[in-house]
């Protein structure tokens, strides 16, 4: 039998596809930050009926979903400050690029304001930042309304091995929107599920190593992680400087790129900018977003081993269909390629990754809790302290914290971790770094996530695109990488790919049987 709550979902989906502003029609499902523009400059719609509906949306939605650990209470004050200068402005295009667009944050990436900042944990509830993340001061630059705070893997994973990706101890474990038992992955995984659902236009999250393309993946939306030092870290809960990067997550690539221009650039407080800023074209990025940028691309398609996680699905042969999508438009297929030593650069303790991120995570974690002011933690040793003495907040029974302790015991200039950088950009220019340069590759094209840690470890962007469902409809999505600062050549390939497929779907459908099947 349908739960109240399943029956409470159709409505509300029914009831809120569309408002009536001025007699005319907006359509909310699925709307863009084109659509949204327009139907602002249409009188159509305003900042503040848009957060309305992505409010009452989470208000309905996350109690299931668990995707969306707090809301701004600033919010709808933002909104109605954008709707006034709207009409102050009068159309005279002086807005920013997401002048009343509502945004939702990792809970990492910090806020100067009356959220928290916790890395979906207890320990860090209270604590306040000195300022926005500099990603954060770009987005209100731009006009964006930050709607609120979406849950993360605690503190990006790395606390538990028992630990199921998507949980914290503040949310619980975050649900897919689209197969209840299918892994939402992460650690960005509210960011993605949020967007997935409609609970927000677009959302940012943070990769390490597949962050955002695990989720975006699995939640069958677009994921953009820039290269590391294109948008700055200043003011995010820090993993490893190597790796960090923060990036959109969307329902399109064209709502991925204006998020994108809104958040890259210099910034004094982060030096990796000031290599990765002159990646930056002029006039930005959004000039890529071309539906024939597949043609003349040279692609590069790795299979091995990422099908092998597909066998007995549908996928595989989608994925040559795909390959048939670029050959018809334009592009020139290298196929069954092979990455040297793949096997390695995979397995994190063969490769040294894993020693090199619980050692980076000591040192950098211990900087960030120094900064901050009315903190009951200052140090990673602390945090470690926190759970023991709070066992039934943080869940210790079901989740250990092996994987803090272990980062504890590290040296960032143990003989150890010294070796395993060395190692891991050996490992990289030795294998994608050749394979990209010996084939004369744009871009190297893989089914599913499982590339990110190649893309990963010395700091190379990807972008993935919903590519389709499996036969239980969990999602699966195309990824496309390319060296440091190809992110032109990315986007040109993967929208022209999105314009020629158009395969995302939304996750939930109005029919009986699917809320039988999922809300039961």
């Amino acid at each position: 039998m349908a739960s109240l709550f399943s029956l409470s979902l159709a409505l509300l989906s029914v009831s809120f596809l569309t408002t009536a502003v001025d007699d005319s029609q907006f359509t909310f499902h699925e709307a863009t930050v084109e659509s949204i523009h327009l139907a602002f400059a249409q009188n159509r719609l305003t900042s503040r009926q848009l957060v309305d509906f992505y409010l009452d949306r989470i208000q309905t939605l996350n109690p299931s979903l668990r995707c969306v650990l707090e809301v701004n209470p600033d919010a709808l004050d933002q909104a109605n400050e954008a709707d006034r200068l709207r009409a102050e402005a009068g159309g005279n295009g002086t807005l920013g690029a997401l002048h009343g667009i509502p945004v939702l944050l990792k809970d990492s990436i910090g806020t100067d304001d009356k959220m928290n900042t916790s890395a979906g944990s207890y320990a860090l509830l209270g604590a306040r930042v000195a300022r926005d993340a500099f990603v954060v001061e770009r987005l209100r630059s731009a006009g964006a309304v930050i709607l609120g705070k979406a849950s993360m893997s605690e503190w990006y994973s790395i606390r538990s091995s028992k630990m199921p990706s998507s949980w914290c101890a503040r949310a619980g474990l975050g649900l897919n929107p689209y197969v209840k038992s299918g892994d939402p992955c992460g650690s960005s995984s509210g960011s993605a599920i949020a967007v997935a659902a409609n609970m927000v236009a677009v959302s940012l999250g943070t990769e390490t190593d597949g962050s955002i393309i695990c989720p975006a993946d699995h939640n069958s939306v677009v994921g953009f992680k820039p290269t590391v030092g294109l948008t700055s870290r200043a003011g995010v809960i820090p993993l490893s400087p190597r790796q960090d990067s923060i990036g959109p997550i969307s329902r399109t690539v064209s709502d991925a790129i204006h998020v994108l221009d809104a958040i890259v650039g210099f910034d004094p407080r982060d030096e990796a900018t000031v290599e990765a800023a002159k990646f930056i074209p002029t006039g930005g990025y959004k000039q890529f977003l071309r539906e024939d940028g597949l043609k003349g691309k040279r692609l590069g398609i790795v299979r091995n081993p990422f099908l092998d996680s597909f066998k007995g699905s549908t996928a595989a042969s989608t994925f040559d269909e795909h390959l048939v999508t670029f050959w018809n438009n334009g592009a020139t297929i290298v196929d069954n390629l092979e990455i040297e030593n793949i096997g390695i650069i995979l397995n994190p303790y063969q490769s040294g990754e894993m020693a090199l991120l619980l050692a980076e995570f000591k040192h950098t974690l211990n900087e960030y809790l120094g900064g901050l002011s009315n903190c009951r933690v200052k140090s990673l040793a602390e945090v470690i302290a926190f759970n023991s003495n709070n066992p039934d907040l943080e869940k210790m029974e079901e989740y250990n914290q092996d994987g803090l302790i272990a980062a504890q015991m590290t040296n960032i200039l143990d003989e150890e971790v010294v070796k395993a950088e060395h190692t891991m950009k050996k490992l990289s220019e030795e294998g994608f770094e050749k394979l990209m340069k010996e084939n004369e590759l744009d871009a190297m094209v893989t089914l599913g996530a499982g590339a990110a840690t190649i893309l990963a470890i010395k700091g190379y962007p990807a972008l993935t695109v919903p590519a389709g469902y499996d036969d239980n409809g969990m999602p699966y999505g195309i990824c496309f990488g390319g060296l440091k600062g190809s992110e032109a050549k990315l986007i040109e390939i993967a929208f022209s790919f999105e314009q020629a497929t158009g395969i995302r779907k939304p996750p939930l459908s109005f029919s009986s049987e699917f809320h039988y099947q999922y809300y039961e």
